[in-house]
C-alpha cells in the first residue's frame, strides 16, 4: 500500500509534463483588410491599434488605421524621394520604446519609424555586410541590440592546376566547401557598432556538387527533405529563444547573458517506417520540381518576395547562401546568394537516399519558431490533428517557464505574420486578388 502511495505522488507530475494541452482554433477574424497587398512579409502592432504592413512586392510600407479599413503610405518605390522605399525587399524590426526599424538592404540604411508610424530619421545600417541578414527574422534585444543570424555559408576557390611542365594552367579551376550545418545568432549594437555572438543553432545540412564541362559550371544541391533542426526567435523582453529539434526543448538566452534551459517539451513523436521514408523523398521532390518551375516562372524580384513570406516568421525565412570566392592566394570576394529568386535563377535539388532520414519525424521545420507580443515563444509544429477539417498548422505557444500553455491551430490557407498586445494574432491569406490581412484574438 504504501509503495502504491509513492507511486501515485510520482505519476501525477510525469503525466502534466508529457500531457500537451488540447488543441482549439484560432477564433474568427474581428477584421479583415481588402486584398489590396502584393505579398506581406511582417507587421508591427502600434500602441494605438495601427498596424504597419511590410509588401515588398510593392515595395510599401503602409499604415492601416485600428479597424485595418482605412491606410497611409509611409514609404513607396517612387525613387529619390525622401521615403523609397527601396530597390529590393526590406525588413521590420520592432525597436525600442514602440517604435521600429525598417531595413533597406540595397541603400545600406534604415528608417527609425516612431509610434504614430511616422518616420522620425535615417540611419545607416550598422554593419554594411550583414544587411540582407538583418530583413530576415532579426529582432531586437532589452539593450538595444540587434540580432540576427550571422551570414555564412559554404566557400568558393578559384585554383589553377599545374601542366606537365609545372606551368600553372590558364583556365581556372572552382572548388566549392559545403556549407556548414551551424550558423550563428549575433548582435550588433548599432551605435557602438560592436558584435558579439549570443549563441549556435543547427541548421539544414546542405551539399554543394559543382562540375564544370567546356568552361561550363554546373552547380547543384543535395539535401535532407526532412532534417532535424533548431531555430530562434526575439522575444518581446529581449531574450533569445533557441529551440532544439533533436530533443524539442528551449534555451533561453537571458537579457544578462545567462542561458535557461527548459525540460523536453510535451510532443506526439511518430517513428518513420523504410516506406514512410521513401514516401517523404519522393514527395520533396515532386513539390521542389513545381516550386522550382513557379519561382522561375515568376522572376526574381516575386520570387524573393514570396520566399520571404513564407519562411514563417515575420521577415521571412528563405535560405540564404554567401559563397566566398577566392584565387587561393588571401583574395576574396563574397557573392550573396537569396532565396529561390536569387542570380541565375532557382537552381534544380538533389535528394539524399532515404536511409539518411530520421527515424522519428522532427517536431518542427525550419522558420518554425517567432515571439509574440506578450512574452511567448509560438512553434509551427509538425503534428497533425486527426479529423480535423479546414485547418492548418498548429502552434505550441510557450511561456517564459518553458510550459506549453496552449496549442493553437489556425485555418488553412492562412500563415501568422505577427501578434498585437492581449493574444492578438494576425494572419495573411491570398488568392488571385491579392494578399489581405485577417485580425484575430486567442
Amino acid at each position: 500500500m504504501r509503495k502504491s502511495l509513492i507511486l501515485l505522488a510520482i505519476i501525477p507530475g510525469t503525466l502534466v509534463a508529457q500531457n500537451p494541452p488540447p488543441v482549439k482554433l484560432l477564433n474568427l477574424p474581428d477584421a479583415q483588410t481588402k486584398p489590396s497587398f502584393g505579398v506581406i512579409s511582417a507587421v508591427r502592432h502600434l500602441p494605438g491599434g495601427q498596424l504597419i504592413v511590410n509588401d515588398p512586392l510593392r515595395r510599401q510600407l503602409t499604415l492601416l488605421d485600428p479597424a485595418l479599413g482605412t491606410s497611409a503610405i509611409i514609404a513607396d518605390s517612387t525613387s529619390g524621394s525622401a521615403n523609397s522605399y527601396g530597390t529590393r525587399p526590406g525588413g521590420l524590426i520592432p525597436y525600442l520604446g514602440d517604435s521600429t526599424l525598417f531595413i533597406d538592404p540595397a541603400g545600406l540604411s534604415m528608417f527609425v519609424i516612431d509610434p504614430k508610424g511616422a518616420i522620425a530619421r535615417v540611419a545607416s545600417v550598422p554593419r554594411s555586410q550583414d544587411a540582407n541578414a538583418f530583413i530576415v527574422g532579426a529582432g531586437v534585444d532589452a539593450k538595444g541590440r540587434i540580432v540576427y543570424r550571422s551570414m555564412s555559408g559554404p566557400r568558393m576557390n578559384m585554383t589553377r592546376s599545374a601542366n606537365n611542365n609545372g606551368a600553372a594552367n590558364q583556365a581556372p579551376m572552382l572548388q566549392m566547401t559545403d556549407p556548414p550545418d551551424t550558423a550563428a545568432i549575433v548582435r550588433i549594437d548599432p551605435a557602438s557598432r560592436k558584435l558579439d555572438t549570443a549563441g549556435f543553432y543547427k541548421i539544414p545540412k546542405i551539399k554543394m556538387n559543382v562540375t564544370q564541362t567546356d568552361g561550363r559550371m554546373t552547380m547543384t544541391s543535395e539535401v535532407n527533405p526532412m532534417p532535424i533542426v533548431d531555430d530562434w526567435a526575439v522575444l518581446s523582453d529581449g531574450s533569445v529563444a533557441l529551440i532544439r529539434g533533436r530533443d524539442y526543448h528551449v534555451d533561453f538566452i537571458n537579457a544578462d547573458g545567462t542561458v535557461t534551459a527548459t525540460s523536453k517539451l510535451p510532443f506526439d513523436w511518430q517513428k518513420l517506417s523504410d516506406e514512410d521514408k521513401i514516401a517523404v523523398v519522393d514527395s520533396a521532390k515532386a513539390a521542389s520540381e513545381k516550386q522550382r518551375q513557379t519561382m522561375a516562372a515568376m522572376g526574381p524580384e516575386r520570387a524573393m518576395a514570396e520566399a520571404m513570406a513564407g519562411g514563417g516568421r515575420a521577415g521571412g525565412g528563405a535560405p540564404v547562401m554567401v559563397f566566398s570566392m577566392g584565387d587561393g592566394g588571401g583574395s576574396r570576394t563574397n557573392t550573396t546568394v537569396g532565396g529561390p529568386g536569387g542570380p541565375g535563377g532557382p537552381s534544380p535539388l538533389q535528394f539524399v537516399p532515404a536511409s539518411e532520414l530520421p527515424d522519428y519525424r522532427p517536431p518542427f521545420t525550419a522558420g518554425a519558431a517567432r515571439g509574440d507580443f506578450d512574452g511567448n515563444l509560438w512553434v509551427r509544429t509538425t503534428a497533425v490533428r486527426s479529423g480535423a477539417v479546414n485547418a492548418g498548422p498548429i502552434y505550441d505557444v510557450i511561456n517564459r517557464k518553458g510550459e506549453v500553455v496552449e496549442r493553437i491551430q489556425v485555418p488553412a490557407g492562412r500563415s501568422i505574420i505577427g501578434f498585437g498586445p492581449g493574444g492578438i494574432v494576425y494572419m495573411q491569406a491570398r488568392d488571385e486578388r491579392g494578399a489581405w490581412i485577417e485580425r484575430s484574438k486567442k
